[in-house]
């Protein structure tokens, strides 16, 4: 790696030059490499990992944790309309409501973010009543909310309520899991999808889906101005003598309940970005169906198995929305100083209030959005047909941008585009290939490019670049596939320098959904690393 000290104002242009430079040196090392035949590489299975919400991953957004209150009415008060009278205590780090008459009010925690993570720790409940998380809009009479039911002390159902103008547009009540515990700790989980929400019930560690309401034909919280005026609460509505203890209340960026559509992050001449040490990756943070899932950037340390959660991407195309579009590759143009890249228009699927089409976007943003909550901006790029999978690299012997994409046509099938521009006047190059294709993927294997990509048919392909003419098949030890689940998989194959323990890698995802979803669902999968040897 590349090393550079400097004074602390000139540190974010210094560390740009620094990623450009060790890329620049990379691309130059892969150059002096034999020419090797993918197909003769063997892609061995390292390890594999699923996250699953998982706490050290979190990325904190606002939280109520009672050990660290001092001054909860400040930090924490009342807002809108409480009925009776509700006694306020905090103990063993735990906050106490109870109430002698019967009372009900609501908690303000901190801002709302439709691309969150929202979780209630419930210590224990005596008596009746529900306590939950409440969504509203501090201007108007509109709110989300999903409240646990307790009767006499037992846990008895997750009911949600959609509110709109003072009207209650929506109501339903999921019964509680089977199997999980009726009393004592566990905690409520509302993952926010733009579109909709999932509700779970996590008990002993694990995460149980127990509802899946969408919202969007009621309240449309990809919009700004609605994202801007929302607030996030902590509910109760306690019975006469009934109390609640509360461990923590919390909002943040998660991974999901699963990962998939995993992309190296690159320069735009296609070579892995190796910043900090690491690589840098997108991947489809899974909620449920395809207007459900969004953007998440992760990064993993190529000589071992460190992968960590780094961040959510939404896309601005102008209209007031933010939108949570996915399968993307990003780069980092270093002539314009730009994050740039392609990603698909899921979102069109979320929008009620009009017909919109699914689209290849191109992306772009000044401000690196590998870290944190990102917006990028987005447009079309022309193209006709509800395409995918975006692959793109600048080739410096054409002078041309080379994007390779799963085009639909009948079924998906891999097709290559070139242009003069990034982002916009793409003609056919090649293609489609005759077989179902997904995860399309440009990558140099030695000293030339090459095209990837899964398919239904339990085989990774490899096709010539630009031209897509047979090369052959990807030798693999152990796919992320068995006979009882599906392989359309990214290949995801990662060149690196000298220095590591393999000269190449593969970060893979497998087709295993999250158990109870309804059909159809998207919630697969978990992440497999492959290294590989000439």
């Amino acid at each position: 790696m590349t090393n550079c000290t400097v004074a602390p104002s000139c540190r974010p242009i210094a560390a740009l030059v620094c990623v450009i430079l060790h890329c620049v040196l990379m691309i130059d090392g892969f150059a002096q490499t034999p020419e090797i035949q993918p197909q003769s590489l063997q892609f061995s299975r390292q390890a594999v990992r699923r996250m699953v919400f998982d706490t050290p991953q979190q990325i904190p957004l606002a939280a109520l944790d009672p050990a660290t209150i001092v001054g909860l009415d400040l930090m924490h008060p009342v807002v809108g309309n409480s009925t009776g009278e509700s006694l306020v205590s905090i103990g063993d780090g735990r906050l106490k409501l109870s109430a002698a008459n019967g009372a009900s009010t609501a908690r303000w925690i901190g801002g709302f973010n439709p691309f969150a993570t929202y979780e209630l720790g419930l210590h224990r409940f005596d008596g009746s009543g529900r306590i939950g998380l409440l969504f509203r809009d501090r201007h108007q009479h509109n709110h989300l909310s999903a409240a646990v039911v307790v009767n006499n002390g037992e846990y008895q159902a997750i009911e949600w309520v959609v509110m709109k103008e003072g009207h209650q547009v929506d109501r339903q009540r999921f019964a509680w899991p089977q199997g999980v515990n009726t009393t004592g700790t566990i905690r409520l989980r509302v993952q926010m999808l733009a579109v909709g929400a999932n509700l779970y019930i996590e008990s002993e560690g694990t995460s149980h889906l127990v509802g899946y309401p969408d919202f969007n034909q009621h309240l449309e919280l990809r919009r700004k101005e609605l994202i801007h005026r929302f607030e996030f609460c902590l509910s109760s509505d306690l019975e006469p003598h009934s109390s609640v203890e509360i461990d923590k209340v919390i909002a943040a960026l998660t991974p999901g309940c699963g990962q998939a559509d995993i992309r190296a992050i690159t320069t735009r001449d296609g070579a892995p970005l190796l910043d900090q040490g690491r690589v840098w990756l997108t991947m489809t943070v899974r909620g449920r169906a395809l207007p459900h899932p969004l953007q998440g950037v992760f990064s993993l340390n190529p000589s071992v198995f460190d992968l960590r959660f780094e961040g959510i991407i939404v896309f601005d195309m102008g209209d007031g929305l933010w939108r949570n579009e996915l399968a993307s590759h990003l780069f980092f143009d270093e002539p314009s100083g730009q994050w740039r890249g392609w990603t698909t228009g899921f979102s069109a699927l979320g929008t009620t209030s009009q017909k919109e089409e699914k689209a290849i976007l191109a992306v772009w943003s000044d401000r690196d959005p590998r870290q944190g909550f990102s917006i990028m901006h987005a447009r079309p790029i022309g193209l006709q047909g509800e395409h995918e999978d975006p692959h793109g690299v600048y080739d410096s012997q054409a002078n041309k941008w080379r994007l390779l994409l799963s085009e639909r046509a009948g079924k998906y099938r891999a097709g290559m585009w070139e242009s003069d521009q990034w982002d916009r006047g793409y003609q056919r190059l090649a293609g489609p290939v005759e077989m179902d294709s997904t995860g399309t993927l440009i990558q140099k294997v030695g000293k030339s490019r090459y095209v990837f990509f899964g398919s239904a048919d339990r085989k990774v392909y490899i096709r010539s670049y630009p031209d897509l003419k047979p090369v052959g098949e990807l030798n693999m030890h152990l796919p992320p596939w068995n006979e009882n689940t599906g392989t359309r998989i990214w290949p995801n194959i990662i060149p690196l320098p000298d220095g590591y323990p393999a000269p190449y890698i593969a970060l893979m995802m497998d087709r295993q959904n999250y158990p109870k979803m309804p059909a159809r669902n998207w919630t697969y999968g978990a992440m497999y690393l492959f290294s590989a040897h000439p």
